[in-house]
């Protein structure tokens, strides 16, 4: 299996949605910065669109949002539409990146909370 590890900041806060079967799957997008050519100019970020799937999709789906710096592991793939290609990324692991990550409430008044444990993430991986 080709695997591809990615570090990035999230573009938007992560939908939840659910598919015809009712599995749940996270959809999000994350930059990836290329830093600067050999002249100083800044690069343009690579953007990789990611799910999760299942039960870590639920689990995840409050903390994944707009700016949340994240490293991201699993299966890369391309989606061609109108003959332009966008990266993928099938999440199998992913760390958060800085500590207590900043959540904002519906009344945009924000607050911290820790993502949730690790083991509570991966009880529904068959591996």
């Amino acid at each position: 299996m080709i695997s591809m590890t990615v570090a990035g900041n999230v573009g938007r806060d992560a939908q939840l949605r659910r598919t015809q079967g009712g599995d749940p799957v996270l959809g999000f997008s994350v930059a990836v910065d290329m830093g600067k050519d050999k002249n100083g100019s800044k690069r343009d970020a690579v953007w990789v669109n990611c799910s999760i799937w299942g039960k870590r999709a639920e689990n995840l789906a409050t903390y994944i949002t707009k700016g949340t710096k994240l490293v991201l592991t699993g299966r890369p793939g391309v989606n061609v539409y109108e003959g332009k290609g966008s990266l993928t990324l099938s999440v199998i692991d992913l760390t958060f990146m800085g500590g207590s990550q900043q959540r904002r409430s519906d009344d945009d008044r924000g607050g911290y909370d820790e993502p949730p444990p690790r083991d509570d993430l991966d009880s529904d991986i068959p591996f």
